[in-house]
């Protein structure tokens, strides 16, 4: 396996282990005390989710599975693929530190901090899709 597709996998199942944990501090929410407030917590269950565990796997195997590219190039470019794996951790990042501090009342630097990490997800998004668009071919 690609070293790339062990850091795109093992990065994913932490992301999957902090998702659940964080659904249960949101669940509990209602039953016991939080030592802090919860605002904006449910987004970045779901990116964490969604983008961390889910789309993390699916570039992790798909660079794994996808058909090779080349002789000298396999899996296409390393260097867009390590890019696309900073730059999706990156975005994820900072949506999850972002979010909650501009539900709590924040100033418009965390809103900013929400558009950078939105960009930094889509530049990641096309950078997968350079990266992989050759390589899904018919026979």
């Amino acid at each position: 396996m690609p070293k790339l597709t062990r850091w795109f996998i093992k990065t994913a199942l932490v992301y999957l282990i902090l998702a659940l944990a964080l659904g249960l501090v949101l669940a509990s929410a209602g039953i016991f005390p939080q030592p802090f407030s919860v605002g904006g917590l449910t987004s970045v269950y779901f990116h964490l989710f969604m983008v961390g565990w889910v789309t993390q796997l699916i570039f992790g195997v798909a660079n794994w599975m996808f058909p090779t590219l080349n002789r000298e190039a396999p899996r296409g470019s390393e260097t867009l693929g390590w890019a696309t794996y900073y730059l999706v951790n990156a975005g994820l990042l900072l949506r999850a530190i972002g979010e909650p501090l501009l539900a709590s009342g924040g100033a418009a630097l965390w809103a900013i901090l929400l558009v950078l990490s939105s960009a930094l997800l889509v530049i990641a998004g096309l950078a997968f899709l350079v990266n992989n668009w050759n390589r899904v071919r018919g026979r």
